[in-house]
């Protein structure tokens, strides 16, 4: 009998000693008897032992462990992790990985990397944190759009990435609050194809914070304020400058000269320090997370506002936003999680990124004229062309005013239905609200301005963009004797996005005053005035993954997706997407284990399809819009419904081909953390607007032309990301790292009769400055090629045929030696996508003390400097003080004239190098002792200061060389882009 009562049943629970969470398929092992046994998906495990048996618990990664059986009863175990970095979860689509196991080229961007940054878009955290991710600024004014770009441009139409926030489709950041962010994981090869069609220019797959469970709410609270400046001015002509070289180009020109007296001019008006100002910037944050056995809870909120330095408030940003996440344990086998989110967000909003501007107008402005008269009114820009008008005139006459509501979430249930195998199905839902309201005053701004109006307006819109989704998932995980693991995953998608719209202009609005600024108020709305539209897309698709891994050495996964969209027709509405790679755990075999450098070494190869449909709807059907109208008996204005854009009813997915090939390396105990890879990215079939004949009818108001898959892009690139830590003491540590990537972009087919595709545009009435041909990259510049200026009229004479030419002119190359420069003679002069992209940083902490510093660099890439007007009376950049002006005087900079010549013509004299490295932030931070306030309540208080965009480093002498419109055949072009401003925060965090 007492021998009986020393034997039973030992229960437990086997954990992560550093997060509490179970070790599921951990080992159980009965030294004594030789039986063992592994633990479920929560970590528990069952095995008979006997009083003085020892017990031996292991688990990949972790440090084994040992016990004497001391009774029978309950017996926990916590393991330690023996390398914290290969067992770090990765999201990877519908589930998630290690690092370790993991085969695919996946990023990870941690929330304390995010923090550190500070930024007002979650975009702005990605710029140089990831090897192969390029971001690029739309606009530098609150709340202006980013582009990702993810491994090159694939596309000619859209090339973001898909973006799930929690499992929710987002098509851009705005609405999230950055410290509201537990992860980031982006999905840049053959992996991504789990999503299939959705997936063509990746994934970015990104985590919210969640509950833990705790024993008592943990509660977090971030503020900061700080102020905002410009962080870089275009040297233009001062006052007594510019009626110098006026002087000159107005006698070059045949002309009087308009300065008589230039010795009192001065520096005049710098019209630059009129426009930009100071502006604040705040953001607070606060949440409040816990739980305990059964549910888990994380509820968030946050404002931030942020005004513009160009503007002020006209040009401001205001976000506030509210979260809930809700885990909770309805019993031992069903588990229910929520995700809400709400997003109020305001944006004001000035004229940029285009020509009229107003830091076009600022630029071009001449220094000599006053922002106001003798009688106070603003100055008006006479005599400087039809788009250049005083800016601060403008601004004061700017009202563009846009709201957004966003409800979105996902809620969902999770089923053990046995052992190791899981049914989840989840409802992801979004819902926005989108009103606009713009108004135009009756305003004069000089003869001729094409800004004028006589008759005040007010435009409205409400949009309404709502989507949902319901995914089920059922994944079986199976391990055996510590050296087979099986993963597999089938699932189904339904999703489907509705849109719909009203839209009305009104004039004549009421005092001539923003206040009474409504549609309902105006004194007319005019045929055709009041305009609706509304459109559905659907896609239904079905997937599969299955992943198998040999004593965590050989590791092998598979991935098939089948996906059904509305975009196409009948016969092309369906796809297939597979994918499959392969990893080789290198440092597992015995020639590794032991080495004394090396302690993690992993082979990566990987081949797969991801597709596209970024297309317009119904595209394969010809539709009918109300664009046509007709005049019956003279003078009566009838409204009809006419044919749109031409139909193709076999258009098809644009199909993206993946090649990866990595290799992941830990070294030194670890401190040292290599990944490098290597990869070829075709895409085909791309969706092309194709040239017919005008006979068709495609110029008729609201037609189009048709779209055919019609073409091929190859990207090719290596990235290499290397980081590495130190930890001197427990006080005393830091770390280093920096990525970098190279890629070349080439169009290697054009179908379908399309020779080659312009666009962009540069100055008024010139040629398309921008082309996509085959052996080019995608968008490059394709204008005239100088050789100097000619210095004298010998030079002009012996040189072939350039019309008009004179000493000081731009001297054009004669590309094909027909003898005469003209627009046969434009070829390649530059290419707005990089050839390299680098990311930096560094952190350190002593004592208390913490800095950190993040880079980022581009390299290889040209702009198009397209802000200054050069007209004869606008004002000119600084450099033309360097113009040519007697023979020998300048071999680059053409002669001043206020006569016609070629010299602006598109040309490689409006090409710059944008290449450039920044600091994006410096920041400097204290963390009080945990033993000065855990009496008072407090378990840590951090305080710190920040700037962001303090330099930049760069031959561009626009104001930011990282900018692009984000279309692929205008990107690179600047026309005066809203800069990204130099920012100065003090914040401080508090932990309860």
């Amino acid at each position: 009998m007492g021998l009986l009562a020393q034997t039973g049943t030992i229960t437990g629970t086997l954990t992560d000693a550093s997060t509490d969470e179970g070790l599921a398929f951990a080992n159980i092992f009965n030294l004594t008897t030789t039986i063992g046994t592994v633990t479920d998906l929560d970590g528990n495990y069952e095995i008979l032992a006997s009083v003085g048996d020892i017990l031996e618990m292991s688990y990949v990664g972790y440090e084994s462990a040992k016990a004497t059986v001391t009774g029978i009863e309950k017996m926990n175990f916590a393991l330690n992790s023996s390398s914290a970095l290969l067992n770090e979860v990765v999201v990877i689509g519908y589930g998630s990985s290690t690092k370790k196991e993991i085969t695919g080229a996946v990023s990870i961007v941690k929330a304390e990397e995010v923090a550190k940054l500070n930024p007002n878009r979650l975009e702005q955290a990605l710029q140089g944190q990831s090897a192969g991710v390029q971001i690029s600024s739309q606009s530098g004014s609150p709340g202006g759009g980013y582009n990702i770009r993810i491994r090159g441009i694939s596309t000619n139409g859209d090339n973001n990435p898909l973006i799930l926030v929690d499992g929710v489709r987002y098509a851009d950041l705005s609405a999230l609050d950055p410290y509201s962010i537990e992860s980031i994981n982006i999905l840049k090869d053959a992996s991504a194809s789990i999503y299939g069609v959705q997936a063509a220019n990746g994934v970015v797959l990104i985590t919210t914070k969640k509950g833990t469970k705790s024993d008592k709410p943990v509660i977090d609270f971030h503020a900061y304020v700080g102020t905002q400046s410009s962080a870089r001015r275009i040297p233009v002509l001062n006052a007594t400058e510019y009626a110098i070289l006026s002087n000159e180009a107005h006698a070059n020109g045949g002309q009087t000269p308009p300065f008589n007296v230039i010795s009192d001019l001065g520096e005049g008006t710098d019209w630059q320090d009129e426009v930009f100002q100071n502006a604040p910037i705040r953001n607070y944050f606060l949440n409040v997370r816990g739980g305990g056995d059964r549910a888990r809870y994380a509820i968030g909120g946050s404002y931030f506002d942020q005004q513009g330095i160009v503007g002020g408030e006209k040009a401001g940003f205001k976000r506030y936003t509210g979260n809930v996440n809700l885990d909770v344990d309805l019993s031992e086998k069903l588990k229910f999680n929520s995700v809400v989110t709400y997003a109020k967000q305001n944006r004001k909003t000035l004229s940029e990124n285009a020509i009229g501007s107003v830091l076009f107008n600022a630029l071009n402005m001449p220094s000599t004229l006053t922002p106001f008269d003798e009688d106070g009114d603003y100055t008006l820009a006479e005599g400087l062309g039809a788009e250049v008008i005083n800016p601060l005139q403008q601004i004061a006459n700017t009202f563009n005013n846009v709201d957004v509501n966003r409800f979105s979430g996902t809620a969902g249930l999770s089923y053990d239905i046995a052992e190791g195998l899981t049914f989840t199905s989840s409802l992801p839902f979004n819902f926005s609200l989108v009103t606009n309201r713009g108004f135009s005053p009756i305003e004069f701004y000089g003869s001729g301005k094409v800004f004028n109006t006589v008759e005040s307006s007010v435009s409205e819109s409400t949009q309404t963009y709502s989507s949902w989704g319901w995914d089920n998932v059922l994944n079986y995980t199976y391990a055996y004797d510590n050296a087979h693991k099986i993963d597999v995953t089938v699932g189904t998608s339904m999703y489907e996005e509705n849109f719909q719209g009203v839209y009305a202009t009104g004039f004549g609005v009421p005092n001539n005053s923003f206040e009474f600024a409504a549609v309902s108020q105006a004194n007319e709305i005019r045929p055709g005035g009041a305009s609706s539209g509304a459109g559905t897309f659907r896609l239904m698709s079905q997937f599969g993954r299955i992943q198998y891994g040999y004593n965590y050495k050989y590791l092998i996964s598979g991935i098939i997706r089948r996906d059904g969209t509305t975009r196409f027709g009948p016969n092309n509405r369906n796809g297939i997407f597979p994918s499959i790679s392969v990893g080789w755990v290198m440092s597992e075999e015995s020639f590794l284990q032991n080495n004394s450098i090396i302690d993690f070494a992993k082979l990566r190869l990987s081949y797969g399809q991801t597709g596209n449909d970024k297309i317009g709807d119904f595209r394969y059907v010809a539709g009918l819009n109300g664009e046509s109208e007709y005049v019956f008996d003279g003078n009566t204005l009838v409204f009809g419904q006419a044919v749109g854009a031409i139909s193709n009813p076999d258009i098809n997915w644009e199909r993206n081909t993946q090649f990866n090939l990595g290799l992941d390396l830990n070294l030194f105990d670890e401190a040292l953390t290599v990944t490098a890879d290597y990869f070829i990215k075709e895409s085909n079939d791309l969706l092309l607007s194709i040239p017919v004949s005008g006979i068709t009818g495609y110029t008729a108001p609201g037609g189009g032309l048709p779209i055919a898959n019609a073409g091929s892009i190859k990207n090719t690139g290596i990235e290499l990301a290397i980081n590495y830590r130190y930890d001197f003491s427990e006080d005393i540590s830091f770390n280093f790292g920096v990525n970098g990537s190279k890629l070349k972009n080439e169009t290697t087919s054009l179908n379908d009769g399309v020779s080659f595709i312009q666009g962009g545009g540069f100055s008024i009435g010139q040629l398309p400055p921008t082309r996509w041909e085959v052996g080019q990259p995608i968008g490059y510049f394709y204008g005239l090629e100088t050789d100097g200026v000619f210095q004298n009229a010998s030079e002009i004479e012996s040189h072939a045929s350039q019309p008009d030419a004179l000493p000081g002119d731009l001297r054009f190359v004669d590309r094909n030696n027909d003898g005469a420069i003209d627009s046969e003679d434009r070829t390649f002069i530059g290419s707005p996508i990089p050839e390299y992209i680098f990311g930096m940083s560094f952190s350190a902490e002593i004592h208390g003390f913490d800095f950190s510093a993040f880079a980022d660099a581009q390299v290889g890439r040209d702009l198009v400097r397209n802000y200054a007007r050069n007209l004869p009376l606008t004002n000119r950049t600084a450099y033309s003080v360097d113009r040519w002006h007697g023979e020998g005087t300048s071999t680059n900079i053409p002669r001043l004239t206020t006569g016609a010549t070629d010299n602006n013509l598109f040309s490689d004299y409006f090409i710059e190098d944008g290449s450039y490295l920044r600091i994006k932030t410096l920041q400097l931070g204290y963390t009080i002792p945990r033993y000065g306030i855990q009496s008072i309540g407090f378990e840590k208080i951090r305080i710190y200061g920040s700037v962001s965009n303090p330099f930049t480093l760069t031959k561009y002498q626009g104001y930011d060389p990282n900018i692009s419109s984000g279309n692929p055949l205008d990107s690179g072009i600047d026309n005066g882009y809203y800069p990204q401003a130099r920012t100065f925060i003090a914040g401080i965090k508090i932990t309860l």
